[in-house]
């Protein structure tokens, strides 16, 4: 998942989002945790629900489930709410952080609008999210890339009839098994990254982000040139594409004497920044 699209961040914490019918929909056990820091969000908002209801509001017509994310590493549906009815719930939650939070949550949805105008908003969004982080400008600009060439190939699988969360997973897995002989959550595993939002790719060293781009780029241009369409079919270019990697990383580990394949990992910045947030507390 792109974290990009996929979480946003109110004051260090984070909130899993979705754009369904051309509106953000955020998740409402989030949004809860955040203003209320409660223990237990899930029974904060069973209560909170009733609550509503006696207030006018109807939470079961203007509340979806929708799958997001799990703390599982799996897909499960969870209550949303799109931005102006999460603004709702948010007017029955006593928290000091209800009102900057409504400004927080406003300018989110204004930013998605202005990124479908201009595309390139987009970009700097997310290069302002890698940067407030601490990321190295080099690896920055090759992230960026490396986000462009996957849209462009799950786009192509898009196209040729790719639907399912689970088909996307198991193509990708197909080229990261042949570039670096790991699946993703193998992978992740190894750089010792435990928990599911946390993205392999913003873990990954400039090499194993280069790689990463040569095995999807060419799974692209190879799908398209063999016109692949059945899924069985995208596996086979998935394998290609990623061979075209694996070939490129075993002929420069020959070469420099040692395995591109690294356990580095980039959690010290997530240290650093809570270091720093906690300081500026002080």
């Amino acid at each position: 998942m792109n974290p990009t699209n996929a979480l946003v961040a109110f004051e260090g914490k984070n909130i899993r989002r979705l754009w369904y019918n051309e509106k953000w929909h955020f998740s409402v056990i989030d949004v809860v945790e955040v203003l209320t820091d409660s223990s237990i969000p899930k029974r904060y908002w069973s209560d909170l629900k009733t609550k509503l209801l006696e207030e006018g509001f109807e939470p079961y017509d203007k509340i979806v489930q929708l799958k997001m994310l799990a703390e599982d590493g799996k897909l499960r549906e969870t209550d949303c709410a799109n931005t102006e009815n999460m603004l709702r719930v948010v007017q029955s939650i006593p928290s000091k952080k209800a009102e900057p939070f409504k400004r927080w949550l406003a300018q989110v949805g204004y930013e998605r609008i202005k990124e479908i105008e201009n595309p390139e908003l987009a970009q700097d969004r997310v290069k302002e999210y890698y940067e407030l982080k601490g990321y190295p400008k080099e690896w920055i600009d090759k992230r960026l890339r490396g986000i462009a060439i996957r849209q462009e190939l799950t786009d192509e699988w898009k196209s040729r009839g790719v639907e399912e969360q689970k088909d996307f997973s198991i193509l990708t897995n197909e080229i990261s098994k042949a570039t670096f002989g790991k699946t993703v959550g193998e992978y992740k595993q190894f750089k010792g990254l435990k928990r599911p939002n946390q993205n392999l790719r913003d873990h990954m060293t400039d090499w194993e982000l280069i790689l990463n781009m040569v095995g999807e780029k060419a799974t692209t241009e190879i799908t398209i040139a063999k016109d692949a369409k059945r899924f069985s079919k995208l596996k086979q270019t998935a394998k290609e594409g990623g061979n075209i990697a694996k070939n490129t990383r075993k002929e420069l580990e020959q070469k420099i004497g040692k395995s591109i394949i690294s356990n580095e990992n980039y959690l010290h910045l997530e240290k650093e920044k809570k270091k720093n947030e906690l300081e500026s507390d002080k």
